[in-house]
């Protein structure tokens, strides 16, 4: 299994990103993506969380309203569309793959992760 995010940069606040996460390698259909994030010396944060065959979705509470995750099942690739983005979103963007429809919200649970892709948000 291979995980590529990529979408992120360096933007003001109050900008928009979208994050792109594509798998490769197995097919995905019981499986769940989410995004992480992780800034400096912090743990490793859920964001959202959606299920390769359904579409229900979990949101961590502060990105509710500005943050939507969605799949494009052609392109075996989830999206993090992000606006209103603060200073403090600012973090390594990590997608993570788990099977099964619990909606874990703990990193340790994830068994495949992508490289990151970096977003800043300067205020």
């Amino acid at each position: 299994v291979q995980l590529v995010e990529s979408g992120g940069g360096l933007v003001q606040a109050g900008d928009s990103l979208r994050l792109s996460c594509a798998g490769s390698g197995q097919s995905f259909n019981n499986y769940a993506m989410a995004w992480f994030r992780q800034a400096p010396r912090k743990e490793r944060e859920f964001v959202a969380r959606i299920h390769w065959s359904g579409d229900t979705t979990y949101y961590a509470d502060f990105v509710k309203g500005r943050f939507t995750i969605s799949r494009d099942k052609a392109k075996n690739t989830v999206y993090l569309q992000m606006n209103s983005l603060k200073p403090e979103d600012t973090a390594v963007y990590y997608c993570g793959l788990v099977l099964g429809w619990t909606p874990y919200t703990d990193y340790r649970k994830y068994d495949y992760w992508g490289q990151g892709t970096q977003v800043t948000v300067s205020s």
